[in-house]
């Protein structure tokens, strides 16, 4: 795994995200993946469940958002990037999370964890 090969994968799921349908799942995601939305919810388990989140989880494939990515680690075959997605019709609407993401030996996504934190989230923290 090197960073070219890990920036044209998300690259990819941006793609499959502002696409119709799911089958372009298959191209990022292994058949037994799993995806967890958050660090503390359960995963979700497969390629066939991880379709049925995708459709349920956004407006749809001409959704208006900007994405920005950008690495921070890579060890072996596990990254670990750093996004930035703001949607213009959505609230909240602006996100910064951290992805990690584990391939398995054909460059498929085996494990998918995403850690989203939004400005309105209440933090805990007084400011």
């Amino acid at each position: 795994m090197n960073r070219t090969v890990v920036q044209e994968w998300i690259k990819g799921y941006v793609q499959a995200w502002r696409s119709p349908g799911t089958a372009k799942l298959s191209e990022l995601f292994s058949e037994d993946t799993t995806y967890r939305v958050s660090p503390w919810k359960q995963p979700i388990q497969g390629l066939h469940e991880l379709g049925l989140f995708w459709e349920q989880s956004r407006s749809g494939p001409d959704e208006v958002f900007t994405f920005k990515s950008e690495m921070v680690a890579i060890e072996g075959t596990t990254a670990v990037a750093r996004i930035e997605v703001r949607y213009e019709h959505d609230t909240p609407g602006e996100w910064r999370d951290i992805w990690v993401i584990k391939f398995n030996q054909r460059g498929l996504c085996q494990t998918f964890e995403e850690w989203p934190f939004s400005p309105e989230q209440d933090n805990g923290h007084n400011s």
